[in-house]
């Protein structure tokens, strides 16, 4: 049986309310759907509802999911996930809008990308997990989504400038947490 057809046979039981297919569904794509939405929300309890109310809306929607190729499903499903993530963001009270973030730093000023070869890619995720929120959204779907400015702009209602600004923040915050992991670290590599 060919990906597709498992996939349309897996949604259709879905579709008639089987429990047993939508367990399965959860099981195969938890494990990534969580990476995806723990880049956006560092707080493992809120994480924890992100996923509870994504999968809810991949379930109560997935009669639209349109199979578009290998890999369409998991792309429609972690759409959905980020799409949730940054809606509790932007939800969250007693926290800067994205977009807010303001700090002295010189836009202009180029950004030394630092050595990554020796950092585990999970200290790497951790460090953007902890970049502060509006950095942290830009960051994520100019570099994992794929986001232009403008598109970013669009999906957070801020301009496009403060999405390039975010950004290009976000790279000088990050080097600098990559700077000092090595800095701390390079004893133990020796």
């Amino acid at each position: 049986m060919s990906e597709e057809s498992k996939e349309k046979e897996l949604i259709k039981k879905i579709l008639d309310g089987d429990a047993v297919a939508m367990k399965c569904l959860y099981d195969c794509h938890v494990g990534s759907l969580t990476a995806v939405a723990s880049r956006y929300i560092p707080d493992d309890d809120d994480l924890k509802d992100v996923l509870q109310e994504a999968f809810v809306k991949i379930y109560m929607s997935i009669g639209k999911f349109q199979y578009r190729g290998k890999g369409s499903l998991r792309a429609w499903m972690t759409r959905i996930v980020v799409n949730e993530a940054l809606d509790f963001i932007g939800s969250r009270k007693n926290t800067e809008p994205l977009g807010a973030e303001t700090d002295d730093c010189d836009e202009d000023e180029t950004v030394e990308e630092p050595d990554v070869g020796n950092v585990p890619i999970e200290a790497i995720y951790e460090m953007i997990r902890h970049l502060p929120a509006g950095y942290r959204s830009v960051f994520n779907l100019y570099v994992f989504e794929g986001k232009s400015h403008k598109e970013i702009a669009g999906m957070l209602n801020i301009k496009e400038n403060t999405s390039a600004s975010q950004f290009h923040r976000a790279k000088a915050l990050l080097a600098a947490k990559i700077n000092e992991y090595l800095t701390t670290n390079k004893n133990e590599r020796k």
